[in-house]
């Protein structure tokens, strides 16, 4: 039985067999077993490569941390994630540049990356648990954006509109006009709005 690591859009966990693009990091999610028994264990949620410089580790070895996985960037980015500072350091230079130019940098002399985090957690998940969404008509989101319709999860994409799974994506007949529980956290849908581009494997 496939371990329950990988993501959805909307940031939770599940058992599926279907393999991954990116590999991501929350810190120790399970026990011995394997279980998941968090949703995370810090703010620095990143998406890695799955492969680099040799490195090898067990999927959900003990007291190390939880290994997930991403169909996409898009899908990682909606969960919450932003790219990973070693792995992935040309990918993060751009996210940073991206963010600081819509954002702004932070006061103070402050930790550009802890700050990110910092923001990005309270625009990914509640204190509960729950996905934090914010509302918005589907034709008004920009390229990359995924948000939730009918328990399905809808990608915004070059003008018309995706269905996600774990294996994929499928074309939507017809998008609902009204407003949306939008997935993406709003920090990185304004970074799209500006025009920073993402990976979508379709």
């Amino acid at each position: 039985m496939p371990f329950q690591n990988r993501v959805a859009p909307a940031g939770t966990l599940h058992a599926e067999s279907a393999k991954g693009t990116l590999m991501g990091n929350r810190g120790i999610l399970h026990d011995e077993e394997g279980n998941i028994l968090r949703t995370h264990a810090h703010q620095n949620w990143v998406t890695c490569a799955l492969h680099f410089k040799d490195r090898k580790q067990a999927v959900m070895a003990p007291g190390r941390y939880t290994q997930l996985f991403f169909f996409d960037e898009v899908t990682a980015l909606s969960a919450g994630h932003r790219p990973c500072a070693t792995c992935r350091r040309d990918r993060y230079r751009a996210f940073i540049d991206a963010w600081c130019q819509v954002h702004g940098r932070p006061e103070g002399g402050r930790s550009v990356p802890k700050t990110i985090d910092r923001i990005l957690h309270a625009a990914r998940i509640a204190r509960n648990g729950d996905k934090v969404t914010f509302r918005a008509k589907p034709s008004d989101l920009p390229n990359g954006t995924i948000f939730a319709s009918d328990a399905a999860s809808i990608l915004r994409w070059n003008g018309g509109f995706l269905r996600w799974s774990f294996s994929g994506y499928q074309d939507v007949d017809a998008a609902p006009l009204e407003e949306v529980s939008v997935q993406t956290p709003k920090p990185l849908v304004d970074l799209y709005a500006a025009g920073w581009t993402h990976d979508v494997q379709i």
